[in-house]
C-alpha cells in the first residue's frame, strides 16, 4: 500500500493511534493497531508503543518494588524487637510470592477486560494497601505475628502487575520485536527488587543514624506511596487501550489446554521463578548463612545484574533461537548451584556472592529467552509466517494470554525457593539440601528443553515442525 493511501486510511480522528488534547477522557481506546505492517509500524506504531512501554516499565517497576519490599524488612524485624524465628522469617519472604503467583491469572485476564492503559491505573493505586498495612504492623511493637503474614499476603499486589503488563505489551509490538520488547519490560520491572534491597538498608541506615530511639521502619513504606500514585498518574494520560486485546473469558482460558503451554510454564518456573526466589531469600540467606559479614548491602547486585540480562536474553534468542540459549542456561545453572554449595561447605563469602550473581545472570537470560521463545510457539500453532489476518490476530491475542498464565506459574518458583531453604534449615540445619534440589530441577528443565524443542523430530500437539521453527 502506498504511503498516501497508508496516511488516508489511518490518519484520521478516528483511527490515528496517537494521543491529543481532551482524548484521554474522549478516547482512550485504539480501534486500529496492525504492528506487523512495515508502514504502519514506522509511521505510527513505533512511537505510541514506545510510550506505552516507557509507563508500563514505571508502574511496573514500583509493583515488584513492593512485592518484594518484605524480603529488605525481614532482616531487620528481630532487631526492631520483633520475636520471630527463622522459618517465620522465610514465611514473610515467601508469602508475597504465593499471593502474586495466584493473583497473576486474575490479572492477565483484565486487561482483555478492562483495558490495558486502564488496568495500570489500578493496579498503581492498589499498591496502597500493602504500603498502607507494612507502616501499620512495624510501627507497633506489640503487632501479633498473624498480622504480619496478612500484611504480607497483601504486597503480592504487586506481583499481579508483571503478568498484566506483559500480556499488555505484547499486543503493541510485531513478533520480530517482541523478544527485546518483552525483556526490556520485564527487566524494568525487575530492578524494582534491586531497588528495594538498595534502598532499604539505605533508609534503615539513615533512621538509626538520625534517631536515638533506634528503628524507624515504618518510613520504609512511605518512600513507595508517592512513586506509586505517580505510575497511576502516568498510566492514566499516557498509555493506550487497544481494542485488539479484548476477548473473551473462554478465549483466554483456552491456552491452559494447550500442551505447549505447560511446557513453557515449567521451563518459567526454572528461570523467573528461580530469579524471583533468589531475590527475595538472598537478603536472609546472607544475614543467617554469614552473620559477621554485613552482606546485606550487597544483595541489590544479585537483582540487578538478572534484571540487566533480561532483555540481553531476549535480544539473543531474537537472534539465534529462544530454545538453544534456554538449554545453555539451564546446564550453566547447575554449575552455578554447585558454586554455592562448595561457598556454603567452606564459609566463603566472595565465591558464595559470586555464585549467586552469576545465577543471577543466567536467570535473567533465561527470563528473555523464554519470554521470546513463547510468541514465535504461538504463531507456530497458528500456521507459521503462512498464516492469514484472522489467525495471526488470535495467535496474538493467545500470546499475551499464554504470556500472563505462564508467568502465573512460574511465579510460584518464588514461593518454593524461600520455603525450600526455610525447610532445609528447620530440617537438616543448612541449606545444602534444598541446592541439592535446585540442580536436580535445573537438570529436569535442560531435559524438556532439548527433548520439546531441540531434537530432530518433535512430537508436540500436532505441530510436528516445531523444532524448525524460530523458537
Amino acid at each position: 500500500m502506498a504511503l498516501d493511501e497508508l496516511e488516508k486510511k489511518y490518519d484520521t480522528p478516528d483511527n490515528r493511534p496517537s494521543r491529543r488534547a481532551g482524548s484521554v477522557r474522549d478516547r482512550p481506546w485504539i480501534d486500529h493497531w496492525q504492528p506487523e505492517d512495515p508502514d504502519f509500524w514506522q509511521r505510527f506504531g513505533a512511537k505510541v508503543a514506545r510510550r506505552n512501554l516507557i509507563w508500563s516499565i514505571a508502574a511496573e517497576h514500583i509493583g515488584f518494588s513492593v512485592w518484594l519490599l518484605w524480603s529488605a524488612v525481614v532482616i531487620y524485624l528481630p532487631q526492631a524487637g520483633f520475636d520471630f524465628s527463622i522459618n517465620q522469617l522465610f514465611w514473610l519472604v515467601a508469602l508475597p510470592n504465593l499471593v502474586g503467583a495466584t493473583l497473576r491469572f486474575p490479572y492477565t485476564f483484565a486487561v482483555p477486560r478492562f483495558g490495558g492503559r486502564n488496568w495500570t491505573v489500578i493496579s498503581a493505586l492498589l499498591l496502597m494497601i500493602p504500603l498502607g498495612l507494612l507502616t501499620a504492623c512495624v510501627a507497633n511493637p506489640g503487632t501479633p505475628y498473624w498480622m504480619f503474614m496478612v500484611a504480607a499476603a497483601t504486597a503480592g499486589l504487586g506481583g499481579g502487575n508483571f503478568a498484566s503488563s506483559m500480556a499488555n505489551i505484547s499486543f503493541f509490538y510485531p513478533d520480530s520485536r517482541k523478544g527485546f520488547a518483552l525483556g526490556l519490560n520485564a527487566a524494568g520491572g525487575n530492578i524494582g527488587v534491586s531497588s528495594v534491597q538498595l534502598f532499604v538498608p539505605a533508609i534503615v541506615g539513615l533512621a538509626i543514624f538520625g534517631s536515638a530511639s533506634g528503628l524507624h521502619l515504618e518510613n520504609i513504606a512511605l518512600l513507595w506511596v508517592p512513586l506509586s500514585l505517580v505510575a497511576a498518574l502516568g498510566a492514566y494520560f499516557f498509555m493506550d487501550n487497544l481494542t485488539e486485546a479484548k476477548s473473551s473469558f473462554r478465549d483466554q482460558v483456552a491456552v491452559a489446554r494447550q500442551g505447549q503451554t505447560w511446557v513453557m510454564a515449567l521451563l518459567y518456573v526454572g528461570t523467573f521463578g528461580s530469579f524471583i526466589g533468589y531475590s527475595s531469600a538472598l537478603p536472609l540467606l546472607m544475614k543467617t548463612q554469614f552473620p559477621a559479614v554485613h552482606g546485606v548491602y550487597f544483595a541489590f547486585l544479585g537483582a540487578l545484574v538478572g534484571s540487566a540480562f533480561r532483555p540481553v536474553g531476549g535480544l539473543l534468542a531474537d537472534r539465534l533461537g529462544g530454545a538453544r540459549i534456554t538449554a545453555a542456561v539451564f546446564a550453566a545453572m547447575t554449575f552455578g548451584v554447585g558454586g554455592v554449595i562448595w561457598s556454603i561447605q567452606h564459609h566463603a563469602f566472595g565465591p558464595f556472592l559470586g555464585s549467586f550473581l552469576v545465577l543471577f545472570v543466567l536467570t535473567g537470560l533465561g527470563n528473555g529467552s523464554t519470554y521470546r521463545m513463547i510468541p514465535a510457539i504461538y504463531r507456530t500453532l497458528a500456521g507459521g509466517d503462512d498464516c492469514g489476518p484472522v489467525a495471526l490476530a488470535t495467535s496474538r491475542r493467545q500470546t499475551a494470554a499464554a504470556l500472563g498464565f505462564i508467568s502465573a506459574v512460574g511465579a510460584y518458583g518464588g514461593f518454593l525457593v524461600p520455603r525450600a531453604f526455610g525447610a532445609s534449615v528447620s530440617n537438616t540445619g543448612g541449606i545444602g539440601a534444598a541446592l541439592v534440589g535446585f540442580v536436580v530441577f535445573y537438570a529436569l528443565c535442560l531435559g524438556v528443553t532439548w527433548w520439546c524443542y531441540m531434537r530432530r523430530t518433535v512430537l508436540v500437539s500436532r505441530v510436528p515442525s516445531l523444532a524448525h521453527a524460530n523458537v
